[in-house]
């Protein structure tokens, strides 16, 4: 059957994407990045500090990563809080060895529950952005405009409170967005948003507010995604990073710096078993031509290269 005439007549229809989000553009044509000490690759090692409430609610879904066991779920639960109690400790130390500066995604209810995570992450001076109020309150288009908006402005407010940091990133619970969310984002002071991956650098998203950042973080090469969704291997995990970390460091020498982006779970790679590979990934990355470097400078040293700076 041949498609209706008004299907070609679409008023976005056109080369590119079919929406205004962002403007259209091949990574390979744009204006090649340099970065400090004339590095090809920026390295973002962002660490994820969560908390998944015992009783979840599961709106409008069960959060990956979340209680899957009949109520109360203290596998999982007792699990996630590991990370936050004793393998935080060892991705830091981690961390340290190799001289790599972290950012930190933090969920505000963690913050308020657990202060002195906060405390040290203030004392070592690392960069935190907001994940959410925690991994169970989703952002999503069955919620009003007006409970998002709070839901926001209590997570930054609160976090911006204990932390005494501007927070201007920020990563969704299970990167889950409402149509609104970019906006609501960028009208509570938000400079860049984590939650789409649909690109190797940053690039500037339009709202109806403020104009914002996109800095991409893997998903492809994200712990919980390669260990936990699909099942692979620690070393398959230590493989996969290590050639991205090859292929792009090819790509940047002739088209550019480029951007290394890895999600990381404490809960996850500060087992036992697992602070091995992360150990060993990190030797390896920081034997290669990269600049290890927070979130936020790294789109400051990005955005100050561009044309016109959003």
């Amino acid at each position: 059957m041949a498609l209706d005439p008004t299907h070609l007549s679409y008023p976005k229809r056109r080369y590119g994407m079919d929406h205004d989000r962002y403007d259209w553009s091949m990574l390979s044509e744009r204006p090649k990045i340099r970065w400090p000490g004339d590095k090809p690759l920026a390295l973002w090692v962002n660490v994820c500090l969560q908390f998944f409430p015992l009783d979840q609610q599961g709106k409008p879904y069960k959060v990956p990563g979340g209680m899957t066991m009949p109520y109360p779920d203290l596998r999982h639960y007792s699990l996630r809080d590991y990370g936050n109690r004793v393998g935080l400790f060892r991705v830091l130390k981690a961390l340290d060895r190799y001289n790599i500066t972290p950012t930190f995604a933090v969920n505000t209810e963690l913050a308020v529950r657990t202060p002195y995570l906060v405390t040290l992450l203030k004392e070592r001076q690392h960069e935190i952005i907001c994940h959410g109020w925690n991994m169970d309150c989703l952002h999503y288009n069955g919620m009003t405009e007006q409970d998002e908006r709070g839901l926001i402005q209590r997570s930054l407010d609160s976090l911006r409170e204990l932390s005494g940091q501007a927070i201007d990133g920020w990563l969704s619970p299970a990167r889950n967005e409402s149509e609104r969310t970019p906006g609501l984002l960028a009208e509570q002071g938000i400079r860049y948003l984590c939650d789409w991956v649909n690109d190797d650098m940053p690039y500037p998203l339009h709202t109806h507010n403020k104009p914002l950042w996109a800095m991409p973080l893997s998903t492809e090469l994200e712990d919980a995604f390669i260990l936990g969704n699909n099942l692979h291997s620690e070393a398959s995990y230590l493989e996969q990073v290590t050639d991205s970390c090859d292929f792009l460091l090819q790509e940047a020498s002739q088209q550019g710096g480029r951007m290394l982006a890895l999600n990381i779970h404490p809960w996850l790679l500060g087992q036992p078993h697992r602070i091995g590979y992360l150990e060993r990934l990190l030797d390896y990355l920081s034997s290669q031509a990269i600049w290890s470097a927070s979130a936020s400078t790294i789109l400051d040293t990005f955005s100050a290269q561009q044309p016109s700076s959003t």
